[in-house]
């Protein structure tokens, strides 16, 4: 596969295995050497202690790994849901940031309750997400909001709205394809539109007709087309491998409705259609 230098590929390898170790050999294999952190063992990253964090960072070190980025649950809670103790999460995940030596934390803007206009919560949100992005700005982290399904930024209008109304350096978009199919929105008008914003780029497909997640290229996500006009354009973020082609240790955790359908393939299988489906997207589209 061509490697084209202003980008470098991770993953969500808690998607391949539970262990560290295992995750890294797999993504070897790929010539990977980046993780997006999510989980290890079992344990969501925003519950590590830092004697946990630091054993991790010992073995990523020893094998030539870093993480890209931390792929934490903040924000992917209820709007309703008291906000104090997870302002106190927040910051014990900024710890954890500065001990993987990344700049980067996942972000989401808070679940909305069933039924009611996400409109309606908007003052709450932009509040919380102040609050967050204003600790971001005094420690010097990156906050990448992604556009989860359900959440208060999970359509165009309202990703834009978060940013309109929060201008900072400080704060930016994880663009995830998948999870705008699976909200109705086309995934290229929403890149136009969010392109001034993305920092970030998780690589998922999914299909308008059931939200099925699959390989890149396979669904309605417009993979090509907007891959192949980032890389025209000199993209030099991540591109970040989150295959979700089946359940795996923590899905339930993460997911208040999964689409995904299991199946009987290991991760590691499942990584390898992954990255396959990808690899041959990247092949066509990185020698315009």
């Amino acid at each position: 596969m061509k490697k084209v230098p202003e980008y470098q590929f991770s993953a969500f390898a808690d998607e391949i295995a539970n262990d560290i170790e295992t995750q890294m050999k797999e993504l070897e294999k790929y010539g990977i050497s980046h993780i997006e952190l999510r989980a290890v063992d079992g344990i969501n990253v925003s519950e590590f202690t830092m004697d946990k964090a630091k054993e991790i960072k010992q073995k990523l070190d020893k094998n030539g790994f870093s993480i890209s980025a931390i792929g934490s649950p903040i924000g992917k809670i209820k709007i309703t849901d008291p906000f104090e103790p997870h302002l106190q999460t927040f910051r014990h995940v900024i710890e954890l940031a500065k001990l993987f030596e990344t700049k980067y934390i996942r972000i989401f803007s808070f679940f909305i309750p069933e039924g009611d206009a996400p409109e309606q919560y908007e003052e709450e949100v932009i509040r919380r997400m102040k609050a967050f992005v204003e600790i971001a700005e005094q420690e010097d982290v990156m906050l990448l909001h992604e556009n989860e399904k359900d959440i208060f930024g999970d359509i165009i209008s309202r990703c834009l709205k978060i940013f309109d109304r929060i201008p900072s350096k400080n704060l930016r978009a994880t663009f995830d394809m998948a999870n705008f199919v699976q909200c109705g929105v086309k995934p290229y008008e929403a890149y136009k539109t969010l392109k001034p914003y993305i920092e970030y780029v998780h690589i998922k497909d999914a299909r308008s007709i059931d939200h099925m997640v699959v390989p890149a290229g396979y669904g309605d996500g417009q993979v090509e087309t907007i891959i192949g006009e980032m890389i025209e354009n000199g993209y030099h973020g991540f591109f970040s491998f989150e295959p979700h082609l089946g359940s795996f240790p923590g899905l339930d955790k993460l997911e208040t409705k999964v689409e995904i359908k299991e199946n009987h393939l290991s991760g590691q299988e499942r990584f390898k259609l992954a990255y396959d489906a990808f690899a041959k997207i990247i092949d066509k589209v990185g020698g315009k």
